[in-house]
C-alpha cells in the first residue's frame, strides 16, 4: 500500500475543470451500475487519489482536494494518501460527511459538477439541495467525465467477457417464473416497467453469469421489463449462439447496450404524450440508478424510485440454492483446512519463508481443486501481525510481508462456484499468543456464538440484533469499525443488499427472513499490532419456540461455514458451558462433512483437522 504521488494528476484535472467551468468535482467510486466492487477502466477514484479501497468519495476544488471513507479503510487511506489529500473520515465525531463538505466549499456561488452515470439519482438530488443552502451555484450533470480526460490512453479498455447460462440445477428458478413474479410486482405498484441498472439483479433475473467485473460473475448490461416484454440490453458480442438461442426462448429481446439511453428518453417522450390524455404510469427504477438514467427517463414526473424488487426476490434463497450453499461451503471448507495445516507445517516444521501473497496463491490453488470451482469472490485478504489491523488489507506482490509464525494471521478468503459463493475469516497463531490476544479473540468468538444462537421474532431487521455481536466487546470497553454482516449473494456478488447486519440506516427498513444468507463477522483491531476477525455465512430460517407471541413465527440461523476455530487463541476459562456446547457441536460437524476429503489421501490435512476440532 504504497503512497501515491497525485500532484501531475490533481494539476491536469484542475485544468479540465477550468475549462469547463467547474470550480469543485465530486469523484464517486461506482461505476455506471453501482456496483461496490468495480472493473479497472471504472476505477477513477483510485486513479485521481491514490487511495485504492472499495468505498470513498472524491472531491477536487481549485485548490483542495478530500476523500471520504468508512472505518474498514481508516488505516489504508492514511497510509495511501499523499499530502494533496484531507482524509474525511466517515462517522467520526466532528468530522464531516463528503457532501457537507463539498457544499461548505460551494458557498459563494461556485458550481459543483459531477458524471451523472456515476452517482445514485437520490444523492445527486439531495447534493444539490444542500450546495444550493450552502450559496453555491448548484450541481451539474457534465456528460464529460474529467477524470477520464486526464487519465487520457492509458485508462484500461472496457472488458467484454463472455456470459454463460446458469442452469435450473444451480438456480432453482427459470426466467419466465422470475418474470413473471416481477411483472406481478410491477402490476401492484401499477408501473409501466422497470428499468434494471444493477447488474446482479439483471445476472440473477435472466440466469446469466459474466466476468467482466473481477471476482464478481457479473456483465454490462442494462434491461426493460414492462408487462408484455423483457429487453436485454448487452454487447451481443458477448453472447454464444446457445445464449442467444436461450434468450431468444423466454422471449427476451436483445439490443446494444450503448442504446439504452436513447430507448429511454423515448420511453419518457411516449410518457408525455400518453400524459396528455390520461396520467401516465411510471417507470420503476432502482434508488441506486444513476442520475443519468433518471433524468433520461423524464425525471421525477415518469420515474418512481424504490428498492429493487429483484433485489427483494433474489435475497430470498430458493431450496436449490440454499442447498448449493451448504454444498460449496463444505467443499471451501476442505480447502480452507487444507491449508491452514500446509500453512502451519510450512512456517513451523519446514520453518520456510512465506510471504503473504504466496500464502493466499497457495489457497487459491487448494480451491482450484474444488468442485465447480469457477474463481476467487474477492481478493483475499492474507495477512501477518501489524496488517491484520488494516481490515481490508491487500497484499501486494514485492510490497507485502513474510508470514510470521510469532504473530497474528488473519485469512479473509472467499471462492464462487456455480452452486454458490462461499466468504470466510479465520486468525490463527502458530506460536504463543499474548494474553492480550488471547482475550480479544475469545471476546469476539463469544460475539459470533452468541448472534449465531440468536432467536428473534418475525420483523426483526438487523439493525437491532447487531449489538448481539459486540456485546462482550463492549464490556472490555473495545469494538470494531464495521458491520456485522452482510448478505451473500448465490454465485453472486459475495456482498449482496438489500440485507446486513449492523449500524447502517437501511438496515432498518428490510427484516430478515428465512432463506436469507449472511455473514456473521464480529472482529477486533488494534492499530500496529494484529487484528482478529472470525466470519461465518448462515442462512436465516425459522425456528421452533415453546410460545408464540403475538402469533408471530420465530427465526434463527443455521451457519453453513466448516472450518474450525483456532484453538491456541481461545482462553476456555473466558467460555460459558453453553458456549463450549455449540464450539464442541460445531466442531463435531466441521470433522464429520470434511473429513472424507483428507482421511486417507492426506494425513497432514487430517491430523491438523482432528487436532483442531477436539472437544473442550
Amino acid at each position: 500500500m504504497e503512497t501515491v504521488d497525485t500532484s501531475a494528476r490533481l494539476d491536469a484535472l484542475r485544468a479540465s475543470m477550468e475549462k469547463h467551468g467547474v470550480d469543485i468535482y465530486v469523484v464517486p467510486s461506482e461505476d455506471n451500475h453501482h456496483s461496490e466492487y468495480i472493473a479497472a477502466c471504472d476505477g477513477r477514484r483510485a486513479f485521481i487519489s491514490g487511495f485504492s479501497g472499495s468505498a470513498g468519495t472524491a472531491i477536487v476544488t481549485r485548490d483542495k482536494a478530500a476523500l471520504n471513507t468508512d472505518g474498514r479503510y481508516f488505516n489504508q487511506a492514511d497510509k495511501q494518501l499523499d499530502q494533496n489529500w484531507q482524509l474525511l473520515k466517515t462517522g467520526i465525531q466532528d468530522v464531516p460527511t463528503w457532501q457537507e463538505w463539498t457544499a461548505t466549499e460551494s458557498a459563494g456561488g461556485k458550481t459543483v459538477a459531477v458524471d451523472p452515470t456515476l452517482i445514485a439519482s437520490p444523492v445527486a438530488e439531495k447534493l444539490e439541495e444542500s450546495i444550493k443552502k450552502s450559496g453555491g451555484a448548484g450541481l451539474v450533470a457534465l456528460s464529460e467525465n474529467l477524470v477520464d480526460q486526464v487519465w487520457g490512453a492509458d485508462r484500461p479498455a472496457r472488458p467484454s467477457q463472455p456470459v454463460m447460462y446458469l442452469s435450473p440445477e444451480y438456480s432453482g428458478k427459470d426466467t419466465g417464473t422470475k418474470l413473471a413474479d416481477l411483472r406481478k410486482e410491477l402490476a401492484k405498484k401499477k408501473a409501466a416497467g422497470f428499468v434494471v441498472s444493477l447488474l446482479d439483479d439483471i445476472a440473477w433475473l435472466f440466469n446469466l453469469r459474466g466476468s467482466d467485473i473481477p471476482y464478481n460473475p457479473v456483465f454490462y448490461s442494462y434491461a426493460i421489463v414492462t408487462d408484455d416484454s423483457a429487453t436485454l440490453y448487452i454487447d451481443s458480442s458477448k453472447l454464444s449462439a446457445e445464449v442467444k438461442s436461450y434468450l431468444d426462448t423466454i422471449k427476451v429481446s436483445v439490443r446494444p447496450y450503448d442504446e439504452l439511453f436513447a430507448d429511454t428518453k423515448a420511453l419518457a417522450s411516449s410518457a408525455e404524450a400518453e400524459g396528455e390524455t390520461s396520467p401516465a404510469k411510471k417507470y420503476l427504477i432502482s434508488g441506486k440508478a444513476s442520475w443519468a438514467l433518471k433524468l433520461a427517463l423524464g425525471g421525477g414526473k415518469f420515474v418512481e424510485e424504490s428498492r429493487s424488487p429483484i433485489g427483494d426476490a433474489k435475497a430470498v434463497k430458493n431450496e436449490t440454492e440454499l442447498s448449493g450453499m451448504r454444498n460449496c461451503h463444505i467443499r471451501d471448507g476442505a480447502a480452507l483446512s487444507q491449508f491452514f495445516a500446509w500453512l502451519e507445517d510450512q512456517l513451523v516444521n519446514k520453518k520456510a519463508v512465506l510471504d503473504e501473497v504466496a500464502a493466499a496463491d497457495k489457497l487459491e490453488e487448494f480451491r482450484s481443486k474444488q468442485k465447480d470451482f469457477v474463481g476467487l469472490s474477492f481478493d483475499t485478504i492474507s495477512s501477518t501481525g501489524p496488517n491484520a489491523a488494516v481490515i481490508h488489507y491487500k497484499p501486494e506482490p514485492g510490497n507485502c510481508s513474510v508470514v510470521d509464525p510469532n504473530a497474528i494471521y488473519l485469512c479473509d478468503s472467499g471462492a464462487q462456484y456455480k452452486d454458490g459463493t462461499t466468504d470466510t475469516t479465520r486468525t490463527l497463531h502458530f506460536g504463543t499468543p499474548s494474553p492480550a490476544e488471547k482475550k480479544a479473540y475469545t471476546l469476539v468468538l463469544k460475539g459470533n456464538i452468541a448472534l449465531d444462537t440468536a432467536v428473534f421474532p418475525k420483523g426483526t431487521n438487523g439493525f437491532a440484533i447487531d449489538c448481539l455481536a459486540r456485546q462482550f466487546l463492549w464490556k472490555a470497553g473495545l469494538d470494531y469499525r464495521h458491520g456485522t454482516g452482510h448478505g451473500v449473494g448465490s454465485f453472486l456478488n459475495v456482498h449482496e443488499g438489500p440485507i446486513g447486519i449492523g449500524t447502517r440506516r437501511n438496515y432498518i427498513d428490510v427484516p430478515l427472513a428465512p432463506g436469507n444468507v449472511v455473514s456473521i463477522e464480529p472482529g477486533f483491531y488494534e492499530d500496529g499490532a494484529y487484528g482478529i476477525r472470525i466470519e461465518n455465512i448462515a442462512m436465516v430460517r425459522e425456528v421452533k419456540t415453546e410460545h408464540t407471541f403475538g402469533d408471530k413465527p420465530y427465526f434463527g440461523f443455521e451457519h453453513v461455514t466448516m472450518v474450525p476455530y483456532c484453538r491456541n487463541l481461545i482462553d476456555a476459562s473466558l467460555l460459558t458451558p453453553d458456549e463450549k456446547q455449540w464450539l464442541n457441536d460445531s466442531n463435531k460437524e466441521i470433522l464429520a462433512k470434511t473429513e472424507a476429503f483428507f482421511k486417507d489421501t492426506d494425513p497432514l490435512t487430517h491430523s491438523w483437522l482432528v487436532r483442531e476440532t477436539q472437544p473442550f
